[in-house]
């Protein structure tokens, strides 16, 4: 029951539409317009969009060529991870003024607890109000807030009132908020998934809640008793500020398609190397070596292979990618290749686990 459970107040910070948004920020002439971070060229895919461009339906994943197609005046700006970054970081260091317990999800999104904070403010809601009014006068971007008793929750409510705004789902509005939320907005179900769930009669989360966790599992696997469980509220995950990195991988989108292996393996040198790179940076070796490749008509196939030993060596790298590579016969000309290590020793060290709060909440939201 919903009502056993520890009451924590979560809070979950999404920047908007940051990289277009810092390209916004350092060139004031890009106010207003539409424009693309990422895309340019014959074959770029776009990273982001900018609000404005949101509006003729160019999104992020999307190809240059299309996006143009879509939105002629669209103007494209080169990615530029060192600012991002510097940027990143300098938000970062505003929720640490709040609480140790943040976790960041990627350069513009994190979570925090907040249910005790160093402001000593017991309103979950008007510490997201404050944090982001800071971003605003210290940083110059807007972000967005979700605020509620739980990571699932928090992360679907930052999504309502964006941009620049938030939504708070107290603990005695969260069963009926998810009874009526569209299946299409739980966090972790997918295009794929959510047809699956049409097809079976979940169109909302009440009709997610009226199936068994049996038939669940039986129709989803493993994901099931997740799904029966957070319709119910109930997610359990804390906020972990010492993230462990679980993988790290270099992809290369081609301006050509590559039919010819030889051609492949020149790619795959520089893509190794890059992996390489980034893991004597993070100092961190893995175990498993997967291949990744996107074809022509853009179908994804990954190829893997565990090793015996941890491995974090170029050579090894590449041979291994060599042998993934050469496993079975390409089905068409490839447009993308990629190498990513997983199984990490981050895994086996340990981390500190965040103090959970067990007792109920006397005070609101």
């Amino acid at each position: 029951m919903l009502s056993d459970l520890p009451i924590r107040k979560i809070i979950h910070v999404d920047m908007d539409a940051f990289y277009a948004s810092v390209a916004q920020l350092d060139n004031p002439d890009l106010i207003g317009k539409a424009i693309a971070v990422g895309g340019g060229g014959r074959r770029g895919v776009i990273s982001a969009a900018s609000y404005e461009a949101r509006k003729f339906g160019v999104k992020s994943a999307m190809s240059g060529n299309l996006a143009i197609k879509l939105c002629p005046e669209l103007i494209f700006v080169k990615t530029d991870f060192e600012r991002y970054t510097e940027i990143s970081k300098k938000i970062r260091k505003i929720f640490l003024d709040y609480t140790d317990l943040v976790e960041p999800l990627s350069l513009d999104e994190a979570y925090l607890d907040v249910t005790q904070n160093k402001k000593g403010n017991p309103s979950a809601s008007m510490i997201a109000e404050e944090i982001r009014n800071r971003i605003f006068n210290e940083v110059g971007l807007t972000a967005s807030a979700g605020i509620s008793i739980n990571k699932f929750i928090a992360k679907i409510a930052s999504d309502y009132n964006k941009p620049n705004g938030q939504k708070t789902v107290n603990p005695e509005e969260v069963i009926s908020f998810l009874e009526m939320l569209d299946i299409r907005k739980f966090y972790g179900v997918g295009k794929v998934t959510a047809e699956k769930m049409y097809q079976k009669g979940i169109f909302t989360g009440i009709d997610l809640k009226q199936k068994s966790i049996e038939f669940l599992e039986e129709h989803f696997g493993k994901s099931g008793s997740y799904y029966y469980n957070v319709v119910r509220g109930i997610h359990t995950s804390e906020v972990k500020p010492n993230r462990i990195r679980k993988s790290l991988a270099a992809e290369r989108t081609f301006s050509e398609n590559l039919s010819s292996e030889v051609f492949m393996m020149e790619k795959l040198k520089q893509i190794a190397e890059e992996v390489t790179k980034r893991l004597l940076k993070s100092n961190v070796a893995g175990k498993t070596v997967t291949l990744k490749i996107k074809y022509s008509d853009f179908s994804l196939q990954t190829r893997s292979k565990t090793l015996p030993y941890f491995v974090s060596d170029k050579n090894i790298i590449l041979e291994t990618a060599k042998d993934l590579l050469y496993q079975e016969k390409m089905s068409n000309s490839v447009r993308l290749l990629g190498i990513s290590l997983s199984n990490l020793n981050t895994e086996t060290k340990k981390v500190p686990e965040p103090k959970s709060v067990s007792a109920q909440l006397k005070f609101g939201f």
